[in-house]
């Protein structure tokens, strides 16, 4: 063997540990926090901006109809529901991400690739 060979040798050799010391490297805790927050005030901004279009479509029907707060009752009901269906949707949509990420990292831990969720 010649130096130029050792040294290629070795420069791959350092290369290929490199790839593997920064695909094994933990990611930083703070941004998935963040993230996480990020997340919860979504849904909650979700919930309350259905209660609060509800309120204002249900009192704008009262006060043009001269009626009691009965469509103000009733619209606070039907924007609560669909806050409460936005959250779901919202909660489903995290919950897919996160299982994707798990089935990949499961995936790259025991060296097969991943699933793209396409059927055969």
């Amino acid at each position: 063997m010649t130096d130029d060979d050792q040294k290629q040798r070795m420069a791959q050799l350092e290369d290929k540990l490199a790839a593997a010391r920064k695909a094994q490297e933990p990611k930083p805790r703070a941004d998935e926090h963040y993230s996480m927050a990020n997340m919860a005030w979504r849904m909650v901004i979700e919930l309350v901006a259905g209660l609060g279009i509800g309120f204002g479509i249900g009192y704008g029907l009262d006060s043009l109809f001269g009626t009691l707060p009965i469509f103000m009752v009733l619209f606070i009901m039907l924007g609560l529901a669909a806050g409460v269906k936005t959250m779901l949707r919202s909660a489903q949509e995290i919950q897919e991400k996160t299982m994707a990420e798990q089935a990949e990292k499961n995936a790259k831990d025991r060296g097969a690739p991943p699933a793209t969720g396409e059927a055969d």
